[in-house]
């Protein structure tokens, strides 16, 4: 296997492994809709139709990741949905240990710094689509 297909398989796996993971995560507010978010942001004086970008960030983003179309628009939106994720609803959270000693949002940080990764890498040549700046 060349360097490029090992670095191109590698990206692969990152794609569908955040893709996946999030499709999976997201799809409880697929299914029960996302009027606790919604609450949430009105309680922070913010406006509650914003929680419907949670469907962006959880489920379209993360499909365009795995297949590999404008991978690097889509893991800026996945990552843009885990930073506001961990600020508003773990703000407490952020610099903070569990009683075991792990982080205490190190899910959010894996999501965040997973996509934060294909946004400066792209797809790879793996993906659907490889000839913009933004796959």
């Amino acid at each position: 296997m060349s360097s490029r297909q090992g670095y191109s398989t590698g990206l692969l796996i990152l794609r569908l492994t955040m893709g996946i993971l999030m499709i999976l995560h997201g799809y409880g507010k697929v299914v029960n809709g996302v009027e606790g978010i919604s609450n949430s942001l009105i309680e922070k004086g913010l406006p509650g139709f914003i929680a419907y970008g949670v469907y962006v960030g959880e489920v379209i983003a993360p499909l365009l990741m795995i297949v590999g179309y404008r991978t690097r628009l889509a893991a800026m939106v996945f990552s843009f949905n885990m930073l506001v994720a961990a600020l508003l609803a773990h703000p407490n959270d952020i610099f903070a240990l569990t009683e075991r000693g792990t982080w205490a949002i190190e899910t959010l940080g894996l999501f965040f710094l997973g996509g934060l990764t294909l946004v400066f890498t792209g797809g790879g040549k793996f993906a659907v689509s490889t000839r913009s700046w933004w796959d």
